[in-house]
């Protein structure tokens, strides 16, 4: 076909082609206007996850447990505390005691003939050495004697020393009249009383009974001093840091439990 008809024809058989090929959808309703195929609809993002807890749950229940253990431990503490402190004045700074029997040096001189070590039993007035003097010609000599009864319990002595006068060759104690010296603070020993009951516990056997009585308190505090006074004082007024009365504690009954003094101890002592 030719003429006008046949470019028509070709005309829309190429529209046709076109929209068929996907690359144009355009099409012509019969008024004349363009139809135009909808747009596609552009992706939805998608949401993002919620950030997760930086603790697991097992973390925060283990963390709790841990909290309320210690809640735990502290209630029973203060209320250990406040039952001992309701019933007992208790001190650590305490210690098996007696009254010494110091052997000394009564001269100037070289040791001789002592035959004391620990353990020796000696006895009031018994002789336990001589002091011979240092010095050219004939020296004098003096015996050692003990001032009383008792055990040795430090020797500080050596056979042939030079000694000084007054100078302590050894210690002894009677072990049959031991007992311990408790320094309570000054602001406790209103609650302290004589013939009241003791609770001891000897370091050395922590798991053994042993118990006692207040014998005597001491009148006179003795008190610890620096000779640093503070800034609000003068400085020919020392400043005072602690007070401790001393309190004579007797056994009264120590089982099997081997005591010597200088032996640490924790007294408590009852109230009521």
């Amino acid at each position: 076909m030719t003429g006008p008809d046949a470019t028509q024809d070709a005309n829309q058989a190429n529209q046709v082609n076109q929209g068929s090929n996907g690359q144009r959808s355009d099409d012509h309703s019969s008024n004349g206007a363009v139809i135009t195929a909808p747009r596609p609809k552009p992706a939805t993002p998608t949401k993002s996850a919620p950030p997760t807890s930086r603790w697991k749950r097992s973390t925060k229940i283990a963390l709790a447990v841990i909290a309320v253990v210690s809640l735990l431990e502290a209630a029973a503490f203060a209320g250990t505390y406040f039952l001992d402190t309701s019933k007992f004045v208790s001190t650590s700074n305490a210690q098996v005691d007696g009254d010494k029997v110091d052997i000394n040096a009564p001269a100037t001189g070289s040791l001789m003939n002592w035959t004391v070590t620990n353990g020796t039993l000696v006895h009031k007035n018994q002789i336990l050495g001589w002091i011979r003097g240092v010095g050219g010609g004939g020296q004098a000599q003096h015996s050692i004697k003990s001032p009383g009864n008792g055990t040795v319990a430090i020797n500080n002595a050596v056979e042939g020393e030079v000694v000084s006068a007054g100078t302590e060759l050894a210690t002894a104690y009677n072990f049959n009249d031991i007992y311990v010296t408790a320094r309570i603070a000054d602001t406790d020993i209103r609650d302290v009383h004589v013939g009241k009951q003791v609770d001891i516990s000897v370091d050395a056997s922590p798991n053994t009974p042993v118990t006692g009585i207040v014998q005597e308190i001491q009148n006179s505090a003795a008190g610890q001093f620096t000779i640093y006074p503070s800034p609000d004082t003068t400085p020919s007024n020392p400043q005072k840091v602690d007070q401790y009365v001393p309190v004579k504690i007797e056994f009264t009954y120590s089982g099997n439990t081997p005591l010597y003094p200088g032996q640490n101890v924790t007294v408590h002592i009852h109230k009521n």
